[in-house]
């Protein structure tokens, strides 16, 4: 267990620097410099943030110190500095979906994720990096490079949101916007020790060119499991844009997420029930969480949800939704895109009706096995990641415990398939493997039970604190120059050229 301490900037919450600023302790141009001063830091080590706005953002903390000076009513996030994911459309900002072709495009309006954030106070101060188009769960592209780990700076931060995870366990900030369709927020919260939260369909709603999509979410990261809640505070709410979304506001967030959880009934499997690979080490710290929740008073039993259907919901369904946004796109510049994304959108142009049929009876059938799960069980606990974070040179992970896989995507089954059983799913920190590499832990709820889960993730969060564990990239000059050796000498290697 580890002991809070008194907090630098760099490492206060997001709630406690909205605080400070607040009642004038802390302005906001301190802490946008020392935003800018912990990029200066590390990231020339981890490649996590891709572009900076300084002068808008010491100019909007200017801002925001004025609003502070004058005493009026000041929004929940008031001069928090924070870097946004590269795929959020951020208004009058580059965003590059980590795409060589869009290097140059700047949106005119923002995405309802970084709208939401801007309303609430925070002061956007630039990009984070990202896979292209967030198609896969390393973060690297031809336009920016590789994004590393806080925790060793040869291996990968995960993915898509890579480089928010990276820059939250840097500490150069403490709160984000991440996105997850497969895996994209959990996958790099467990990698780099920090909270992500894939929330309910239709909690924070996305407007799009198909306003029915239902498996891509956007959500909030953070060292912190009640910095999710806040962020969580002013993201939820209905968009008149968007008909799935759920009518609630956010105000349920900010109620208090203690909670006893004596009784609460946990169905927990290593594999899913399906025999998925998952590395030992990861087990073995998992198996240390679930005897925390029993130390609780929870009541932990081994089992998991006929997850039979969840492959092809979730296969089906993304190839769909990619052929849908990027075929065009694909077509017309095939020279510039890597082979995954060429994969997926051809994979989607080859459904046919009987394809997609069967995928929907497939859904129907997948939502019933959960409600029949979810009558003995309160929570469903799982791995997060099958493997400890990787080699950044790799692209992906081609095999786990000697299972090989014919694609990108095989080492993330244990995130996709909770993606297709459209529940919420947190990565919370749970410990870490015998070299110091971090290891999340999965849990998920029933559709619209958000801040169930969060109440349950802070029970946990509380009993631990791992995330208060620091990368000693903060503190040792000799990791950090390592970090610098690999960000100038290290590619990815070219996987599909080798096939």
């Amino acid at each position: 267990m580890t002991e809070r301490s008194p907090s630098t900037i760099p490492d206060l919450s997001a709630a406690e620097m909205a605080r400070l600023i607040r009642t004038g302790e802390l302005s906001a141009r301190e802490a946008v410099q020392s935003h800018f001063d912990q990029i200066d830091l590390i990231n020339p080590a981890i490649n996590a943030i891709i572009m900076q706005d300084r002068e808008g953002a010491f100019e909007a903390a200017a801002r925001a110190d004025e609003m502070t000076a004058s005493g009026g009513e000041l929004p929940p996030l008031h001069g928090v500095p924070m870097t946004h994911k590269d795929t959020n459309n951020t208004k009058g900002m580059r965003t590059t979906q980590g795409s060589v072709v869009l290097k140059d495009f700047v949106p005119d309006e923002d995405d309802v994720v970084i709208a939401r954030f801007r309303e609430a106070g925070v002061i956007s101060t630039g990009k984070s990096n990202v896979p292209e188009f967030a198609a896969g769960a390393h973060t690297f592209n031809d336009l920016f490079g590789i994004t590393t780990n806080p925790f060793d700076p040869s291996l990968s931060a995960g993915g898509s949101s890579g480089g928010v995870a990276a820059a939250l366990a840097a500490r150069i900030q403490n709160l984000g916007d991440g996105s997850d369709i497969g895996g994209s927020l959990r996958i790099p919260a467990s990698f780099c020790n920090v909270v992500g939260l894939r929330p309910s369909r239709g909690r924070i709603p996305m407007v799009g060119r198909n306003s029915w999509a239902w498996l891509g979410r956007t959500g909030p990261m953070a060292r912190e499991v009640s910095d999710i809640a806040l962020a969580m505070s002013v993201l939820a709410g209905p968009d008149s844009r968007s008909p799935l979304s759920i009518s609630e506001g956010g105000e349920q967030f900010t109620q208090p997420l203690e909670r006893d959880i004596r009784g609460l009934r946990i169905g927990w499997s290593k594999d899913f029930g399906l025999g998925i690979p998952v590395a030992p080490e990861v087990i073995a710290v998992l198996e240390r969480a679930m005897a925390v929740f029993e130390e609780l008073g929870a009541i932990v039993e081994e089992a998991a949800p006929d997850l039979s259907d969840a492959d092809e919901v979730f296969s089906t369904t993304r190839a769909f939704d990619f052929s849908m946004l990027l075929s065009d796109f694909v077509t017309q510049h095939r020279d510039f895109v890597k082979p995954e994304l060429q994969q997926n959108v051809e994979l989607g142009e080859a459904l046919t009706a009987a394809d997609l049929t069967s995928a929907a009876l497939a859904r129907t059938r997948l939502e019933r096995a959960m409600a029949t799960f979810h009558e003995r069980f309160d929570v469903f606990a799982s791995p997060v990641a099958q493997l400890l974070p990787f080699d950044a040179t790799q692209r992906f992970p081609t095999s786990i415990n000697d299972v090989r896989f014919d694609n990108y995507l095989g080492w993330l089954r244990s995130v996709t398939m909770i993606s297709a059983a459209d529940v919420p799913a947190i990565s919370v920190p749970a410990g870490f493997s015998e070299a110091g590499l971090p290891v999340g832990l999965q849990l998920s709820m029933p559709h619209g039970k958000d801040f169930d889960l969060l109440q349950v993730a802070f029970a946990f969060e509380q009993s631990t604190h791992f995330a208060l564990t620091k990368p000693t990239m903060l503190t040792s000059p000799e990791r950090r120059d390592e970090g610098k050796r690999f960000q100038e000498s290290a590619t990815v290697r070219g996987f599909f050229d080798e096939e």
